[in-house]
């Protein structure tokens, strides 16, 4: 019998990694079990495959399309005789695993794909092993800090700027509610978190895929972005990781600019909120996700990261039309959904509602729970 999940703080400290496995499983089954994607990608680089959005982008890309051929890169840790790896570890191997039993080309790796190391690995691979030149990158990658080629390590933090906020919190194990205080940050941090999650190196690696000849013509790139409602501004878009958000909106432009004589372009998809392994530990993210949950699951709207790929493909990225529908941004809104007024008018009513009595009744917590056990391999 597999151990019992360790949550701390927003964190589970251990993982299941069959479970893990059998999660995979589970959405590559459901991707196989959907009409084809017409006209979907054939060879896919996706930065940040393990988990989330990327994963769920790498089983669309292969599962659910023209049986495209995939190269994944992420850094997880493997697993030793004292200690569990990573979920993303398992993640990485269910999917391997599945896509050898259906005959796709595939390769996964492990490593810092913020390193020039890396993007070198992947073109050698890429070169060796026969990938057809990419005619869709996907970038996905979530992580606390990055050595970027300067030689500097940068460290991002969720703060808020210009001013303190103060958020509710929710424990999603004792559904116990508190405030949480946050500093606003500092010039510095705003700086670094641009640096970690904005949108350089997106642009480091689409440079140099280029320059390698490994983007095919009519190439896309995509990466994923979040705005949100009213009640997660200050800590989420108007604050730090907003500022980072802006900066990797603004890469986008720059790459199509790269891509113009291949006739493809760069493109940031605003997603759903959802929860991830970031998410949990953001406040005021938990809270609302869980009266988000249950409003959506009860209007029938409610998706989860493969869902929302798969949209993604089927009506933006990959219509039969070859439209790309944008905001006035330029941003694809994959959280069109999420943000209908109807939505955000019955979720902010929860959150009014919403008192440490009545968690249980008032959102779906529970939903949130177990959604965030299945990211460590256990069931909710």
């Amino acid at each position: 019998m597999s151990e019992a999940p360790k949550v701390r703080g927003g964190l589970c400290l251990n993982v299941d990694g069959e479970g893990c496995k059998k999660f995979v499983a589970r959405d590559i089954a459901r991707e196989k079990a959907k009409p084809q994607i017409q006209d979907g990608p054939k060879s896919v680089l996706v930065l940040g495959c393990s988990g989330g959005y990327g994963l769920a982008s790498r089983i669309a890309a292969a599962f659910g399309g023209p049986k495209a051929a995939t190269l994944g890169v992420s850094f997880e840790r493997a697993p030793t005789d004292r200690k569990a790896g990573s979920p993303g570890w398992y993640n990485n191997e269910a999917f391997d695993e599945a896509a050898a039993a259906e005959g796709l080309k595939h390769k996964t790796i492990s490593a810092d794909a913020f390193a020039d190391a890396t993007r070198e690995l992947v073109a050698q691979i890429a070169k060796e092993d026969g990938f057809e030149p990419f005619d869709l990158v996907v970038y996905s990658l979530a992580s606390p800090m990055r050595t970027a080629p300067d030689g500097i390590t940068y460290k991002s933090a969720i703060k808020p700027i210009g001013k303190p906020h103060v958020a509710r919190t929710l424990d999603i194990m004792t559904c116990e509610m508190k405030e949480v205080a946050v500093d606003p940050a500092t010039d510095e941090e705003i700086a670094h978190t641009v640096k970690v999650m904005g949108g350089e190196d997106w642009i480091l690696w689409i440079d140099f895929l280029k320059a390698q000849g490994l983007l095919a013509q009519g190439c896309k790139t995509v990466a994923y972005s979040y705005i949100g409602p009213k009640c997660t501004q200050d800590i989420y878009r108007s604050g730090t990781l907003g500022r980072a958000k802006e900066n990797l909106e603004a890469s986008a432009k720059a790459i199509t600019e790269t891509l113009k004589d291949l006739n493809g372009y760069g493109v940031v998809s605003v997603n759903k909120a959802l929860v991830t392994r970031a998410s949990a530990v953001i406040p005021a993210m938990p809270p609302y996700i869980s009266c988000l949950f249950k409003v959506m699951k009860e209007a029938g709207l409610h998706e989860d990261c493969l869902d929302q790929i798969d949209r993604l493909f089927r009506e933006f990225m990959y219509r039969p039309d070859g439209q790309v529908p944008v905001d006035e941004a330029g941003r694809i809104r994959i959280d069109d959904w999420e943000m209908r007024p109807e939505i955000q008018a019955a979720v902010d009513k929860l959150m009014e509602a919403l008192q440490p009595d009545n968690v249980e009744a008032t959102t779906d917590i529970a939903g949130y729970r177990t959604d965030f056990l299945a990211l460590h391999g256990f069931e909710g």
